[in-house]
């Protein structure tokens, strides 16, 4: 409008526009002012005291220069500065609403971990009416019903009903897995098509969804060493660039371009600079990566784990339970003499009768073999325990040992039609245990720890990124070597006590190497905490779990591989993030400072350009991160 118009005169009126328009912008940037100017009192400086000091400065100029046109000087209306300081503050604000809106993706894996509890549950109450509550009402012992579709509202038991249920936002396994009674469930996860009845046996902040939770946002809000690096930056950064918006001011102002000039480059030189840029570069990453993790079923519980990680050249695994099932099975079964295959279950009753009242492990794979061979059980036993050599029992009166060559020499036992059967077995990493009955051999049993399906494929991921590959293990040397071969282990140290793997681990150490050690078992845990970095696996016991720094959801150790290459792919976003960082306050202030434009010509920044600039630089660097959501 012609009123406010400089061009019809009126000068004085055009000033004072821009003022009331500039205004309501400084009070929606407010917080700048006085968190910037706070820093500076507090000997701090920070972004906001860059963005406080070069908008101050625009306005306290305006001013000026609308008072100089109130007495008379109407060039003055040309370079108000107050459209600069606007456009400032709102292209910032701009920037910290995309900002906002990238770091709510970034955190979204916490958003999907919460979303997966239910609100209510249907439990079944002491009259055995089906009733709704809060998930928040329910007690341990409350027996829930679920049926298809619903989620699992916390951990239990089954106690009626089968079903399949999908837990791959707990473990990442994609297949459904089978529930039957007995079978644990756990909050979060999705029940496919059966309705099944559980009791509860954690619930509140005691569920293993909530332990996820506070795992990955603790490792979200905690800092990975490399950070340290960009906050010791940070810290000197913002000093520096005063320094430099000052002495390119003063400059300017010498060399002949007069007060609107040289303030120009003053306030670029103060937007530009963008701390901003390098204080994101490693959080946002971290918790791109940690939440990714949590999807794919490895926890990882701080942001210094996950930088360590890619580090690993030597990966330590204990066998039990983590590259074998833990789970002994009965592989071969030799009747002998009077007991040939006719009346090889006859023998298989005896035995698995006297061994019914054993509490060994390698006791429980017979027994469960002669269930699954339909056998019935005599309750006649009279059963005595030998350590280091086997049991002495007598079921239904007869009189017989089950052990090992020891036991059998002891009593005089005559094995040798069994030797080279023995030897087959005990090659193969197989328990061979014989059968007497009073001194006759009757038969030998052998038992084996099987091996993980994955085992073979996890460790021969490792070996492709470079990584050698040992298993500690107590069991004896024939045993280990045999498992080792099979699943292609480069090393093995065998019949080592469980105090003693700590020592193996700083051993490992000492040469030179940086050390993951894999566990589950509360042996392990003096190991996984020496390690480098510990990974237990998730069905292990508390302990080992509290000793490490990556748990494993999956019992499947594939799943290592996956940890280390997550490791790796953010410790390349942080550099990259960094890197790119760096060079743009690297052209960004020179070109600010106007130093191309005096050495060749080229164009000046314009403080407006300067803060979309700034802007933009930290949400390019948060939109890198968020390309670590593509990890597979």
């Amino acid at each position: 409008p012609a009123i406010i118009n400089p061009h019809h005169g009126n000068d004085l009126n055009f000033a004072l526009a821009q003022i009331i328009l500039t205004v309501p912008i400084l009070w929606a940037g407010r917080n700048f002012f006085v968190k910037g100017y706070k820093n500076l009192i507090n000997k701090v400086p920070s972004m906001d005291s860059l963005i406080a000091i070069g908008v101050t400065a625009a306005v306290a100029y305006g001013l000026f220069a609308t008072y100089k046109i109130f007495q008379g000087y109407k060039e003055f209306a040309m370079d108000l500065y107050f459209e600069s300081a606007g456009v400032i503050i709102t292209l910032i604000l701009l920037g910290k609403l995309l900002e906002a809106k990238t770091k709510g993706q970034t955190s979204s894996a916490i958003k999907k971990l919460i979303g997966l509890q239910p609100k209510t549950a249907t439990i079944i109450d002491t009259n055995g009416n089906e009733r709704s509550i809060a998930i928040d009402m329910l007690k341990i012992g409350d027996i829930i019903i679920v049926k298809p579709g619903e989620k699992i509202p916390v951990d239990g038991a089954v106690t009626q009903g089968f079903t399949s249920i999908d837990e791959a936002m707990l473990t990442g396994e994609s297949i459904p897995v089978e529930k039957t009674i007995s079978s644990k469930v756990f909050g979060g996860s999705i029940n496919k098509n059966g309705t099944i009845e559980f009791k509860a046996t954690q619930v509140g902040e005691n569920t293993i969804l909530s332990q996820i939770i506070k795992i990955v946002e603790e490792a979200q809000g905690s800092k990975a060493p490399i950070s340290r690096m960009a906050d010791i930056i940070s810290g000197y950064f913002v000093p520096i660039v005063i320094v430099i918006a000052i002495v390119t001011g003063v400059a300017w102002y010498i060399s002949g371009s007069g007060l609107i000039g040289s303030l120009a480059f003053f306030i670029s030189v103060l937007v530009i600079a963008c701390p901003c840029a390098l204080g994101l570069a490693t959080p946002t990453a971290i918790m791109v990566g940690t939440g990714k993790g949590a999807e794919n079923g490895v926890l990882i519980k701080s942001g210094e784990a996950l930088e360590l990680a890619h580090k690993i050249d030597t990966i330590v695994f204990d066998k039990t339970g983590t590259i074998t099932k833990g789970e002994p099975v009965v592989t071969d079964f030799i009747a002998y003499d009077s007991f040939g295959n006719a009346n090889k279950n006859e023998l298989l009753r005896l035995i698995s009768s006297a061994e019914k009242k054993s509490e060994h492990p390698l006791s429980d794979a017979i027994v469960k073999y002669a269930k699954d061979e339909k056998i019935l059980f005599s309750d006649n036993v009279t059963f005595q325990s030998m350590p280091g050599y086997g049991i002495k029992a007598t079921v239904d009166g007869i009189q017989m040992f089950i052990g090992n060559q020891k036991l059998m020499n002891s009593k005089d036992v005559d094995i040798a039609i069994a030797l080279e059967k023995y030897e087959e077995l005990s090659d193969e990493g197989k328990t061979v245990m014989f059968i007497a009955i009073s001194d006759k051999l009757c038969g030998i049993i052998a038992v084996s720890d099987t091996l993980k399906e994955t085992s073979k494929t996890g460790i021969n991921q490792l070996h492709k990124m470079g990584i050698k590959v040992i298993m500690l293990t107590g069991d004896n040397e024939k045993t280990a070597n045999y498992i080792a071969k099979q699943v292609g282990i480069d090393e093995v140290i065998a019949e080592i006590l469980p105090f003693q793997k700590a020592g193996t681990i700083k051993k490992l150490q000492e040469e030179g190497k940086f050390v993951a050690m894999v566990g589950d078992g509360i042996n392990d845990s003096p190991a996984l905490a020496k390690a480098n970095v510990g990974i237990a696996m998730g069905n292990g016991t508390d302990i080992a779990i509290e000793s490490a720094d990556i748990i494993l959801m999956k019992n499947d150790i594939r799943a290592v591989a996956k940890a280390i290459e997550l490791s790796r792919a953010t410790i390349r976003n942080i550099k990259q993030n960094l890197f790119w960082a760096f060079i743009y306050n690297v052209i960004g202030i020179p070109f600010a400072a106007g130093i191309f434009y005096a050495l060749f010509n080229g164009p000046k920044l314009n403080p407006m350009l300067a803060a979309f600039a700034m802007s933009f630089s930290s949400v390019s660097v948060l939109l890198n991160s968020l390309r670590l959501k593509l990890f597979k």
